[in-house]
């Protein structure tokens, strides 16, 4: 048998991650327009947080925003717990990646979060989770296969993360 060629890899991943791009863009809703409005009307900063993969898209999250105009920083789930949400502040909008929203990191900040009174936008693959339903906003990133060959390595979640993430910022900055 023939094995098949990168290009034939690599056009079915970009396929699997259309796909599940199409299924977000299906997925924007009245959670979205609620989101942007509490993102434009944020009178302190917006805190992005998130762990492993997720916290790469929370970082980039952080820099558009603050490249297009809205204060902006972002805390690594674990520092957060060490000591760095003593930079999160009550007029602070919060928003947490996580692909299973069962990160135990992202989950013990949960309660230090409602504490302080901010509004916490989850952007998440499970809005069944605990964080999603410790959070004012889910918004879905929720896909029904990585497009991973092996479906392991996150790829179309991310893509789909970052998506949302740009969609949110860009539209903010509209306003």
């Amino acid at each position: 048998m023939k094995k098949k060629s990168n290009i034939y890899y690599a056009k079915e991943i970009i396929k699997r991650e259309i796909g599940s791009l199409n299924r977000t863009l299906k997925r924007i809703d009245s959670s979205f327009d609620k989101a942007c409005k509490i993102l434009s009307n944020v009178s302190g900063k917006v805190v992005t947080i998130g762990l492993g993969k997720s916290g790469y898209i929370a970082m980039k999250m952080s820099g558009t925003l603050s490249s297009t105009g809205t204060p902006s920083t972002f805390i690594h789930a674990t520092e957060a717990l060490h000591g760095d949400i003593g930079s999160i502040k009550r007029n602070d909008v919060v928003i947490i990646y996580s692909n299973s929203g069962e990160t135990n990191e992202i989950l013990k900040l949960l309660p230090l979060l409602k504490l302080l009174k901010c509004s916490i936008i989850s952007i998440t693959g499970n809005t069944a989770s605990s964080l999603a339903k410790y959070s004012d906003i889910t918004l879905d990133a929720s896909v029904t296969r990585e497009a991973c060959p092996n479906n392991l390595a996150p790829s179309s979640s991310i893509v789909c993360a970052l998506a949302i993430s740009d969609a949110l910022a860009l539209t903010v900055a509209t306003q």
